[in-house]
C-alpha cells in the first residue's frame, strides 16, 4: 500500500515536532572551531520543500549557519556530474568508516582509497577532484555555483567562520598530507584543503537545505526553479552515500530508528532526502558526542515516523499529486 502526503499533512508533522522539541536542551555546540561556539545555541528551524516547489517552515528557518559537513554531499555529486558515479567509487570509494568524521586512522586502515567522500579525508579529495584542475578560483567558482543551483539561491562565505576554520585546521591538513602520500588526493593539497574548507565555511539556512534536499530527492531537478542541476541517475547514488555514512558512526542507529537518508553538520545542520516525495532540513547548534544536531535529529525523527517517510517501509508515501499515476 502506498500512502498519499500533502502540504497540510507535512504541515502538521513539522509544526507539531517544532513545538515538541524545541525546549529540548541536549547536546552542546562545537567548540573546537571558535565560531560555532558563539552560535546561539537556543536557535532551532524545521523545513520541507515539496515536489511543486512549496515550503514549509517552523521556527529559525532563515538564519544562515554554517554549512559544515553537510557540504560534502553537494561536492561529491558535482565530482559525479563532471565525471561519474563509477569515477568517484574509484577515486574514492562508497564504505563507511564506522570512524569519527575527522579520522586519521580511517586512513591509514584502508589505504587504497579515502573509503567515502561524506567525511573529511573523502570531501577533500573530492574538492581535488573538481575540474579545472589546478584553477582554485574557477573550482570554487563551480562548487559555489552548484550548491546555489542545488538550493536555488546564492550561498556566501562566513567570512568569521572561514577563518576561525582556517586557523585550526590542523587535523585536515594533516588529511591532506597523508591522501597525498598515498596518492589519493587529485589536486594540489593545500588548494584542495583551502576549497574544502571554504565550503564548509559557506551561510546556509534550514530553508535553502530543504530546497537542495528536494532537489536531490526530484531526481536533480529543483523543484523551485525548475532546472536541472544534475543527471537523474545519481539521485539513488548521493542517496545511498548519504544513508551509509551520514551520521558518521552513529549512521546505523540512525537509519534503523528512521530509514530516513540524511546528512549532518557540525553547524547544526541535517538535511534529509526521501526520493520522489520532499527533502527535509532541520538545524539547531547544540551536538551530540559524534557531532550530530540533539534537536534536529529528535525532530526528524518524529516527523519521518509520524509520515512514514522511511525509504524501507513498506508503506512509504508518495506526493498526493502523483495519485494519478499510481491508480
Amino acid at each position: 500500500m502506498i500512502r498519499k502526503i500533502d502540504a497540510h499533512t507535512v504541515r502538521e508533522a513539522v509544526e507539531e515536532a517544532y513545538l515538541h522539541c524545541k525546549e529540548e536542551s541536549g547536546g552542546r555546540n562545537a567548540d573546537y572551531i571558535p565560531y560555532l561556539a558563539g552560535v546561539p545555541a537556543h536557535l532551532f528551524g524545521i523545513a520541507a520543500c515539496l515536489p511543486d516547489g512549496s515550503v514549509i517552515t517552523a521556527g529559525d528557518t532563515e538564519y544562515a549557519f554554517g554549512i559544515e559537513s553537510v557540504s560534502k554531499v553537494p561536492t561529491a555529486l558535482l565530482a559525479m556530474e563532471q565525471y561519474s558515479a563509477g569515477q568517484l567509487l574509484h577515486k574514492i570509494g562508497a564504505d563507511a568508516t564506522g570512524l569519527p568524521f575527522n579520522s586519521i586512522m580511517a586512513i591509514l586502515l584502508e589505504r587504497d582509497h579515502p573509503s567515502t567522500p561524506l567525511v573529511n579525508a573523502g570531501a577533500i579529495a573530492a574538492c581535488s577532484m573538481i575540474r579545472p584542475t589546478g584553477d582554485a578560483d574557477a573550482k570554487w567558482a563551480a562548487i559555489r555555483g552548484f550548491i546555489g543551483e542545488l538550493a536555488g539561491s546564492e550561498v556566501e562565505v562566513i567570512d568569521e567562520l572561514y577563518r576561525s576554520e582556517s586557523a585550526t585546521n590542523f587535523n585536515n591538513r594533516s588529511i591532506a598530507w597523508l591522501l597525498r602520500n598515498y596518492g589519493r588526493i587529485y589536486d594540489d593539497p593545500e588548494l584542495s584543503l583551502d576549497l574544502y574548507t571554504r565550503q564548509c565555511s559557506l551561510g546556509v539556512t534550514a530553508r535553502q537545505l530543504a530546497v537542495a534536499a528536494a532537489t536531490i530527492a526530484g531526481s536533480g531537478v529543483n523543484p523551485t526553479t525548475r532546472r536541472r542541476v544534475f543527471k537523474a541517475e545519481l539521485t539513488p547514488k548521493i542517496t545511498a552515500l548519504m544513508a551509509t555514512v551520514g551520521f558518521y558512526e552513529h549512521t546505523g542507529d540512525w537509519l534503523f530508528t528512521t530509514g530516513l537518508p540524511a546528512k549532518s553538520g557540525v553547524g547544526g545542520g541535517i538535511m534529509g532526502v526521501v526520493p520522489g516525495v520532499l527533502g527535509i532540513a532541520s538545524f539547531a547548534p547544540p551536538l551530540d558526542g559524534a557531532g550530530n544536531s540533539v534537536k534536529a535529529q529528535k525532530a526528524l525523527a518524529r516527523i519521518a515516523a509520524r509520515l512514514d517517510l522511511g525509504v524501507f517501509h513498506p508503506t512509504h508515501c508518495i506526493p498526493a499529486s502523483a495519485e494519478a499515476a499510481t491508480v
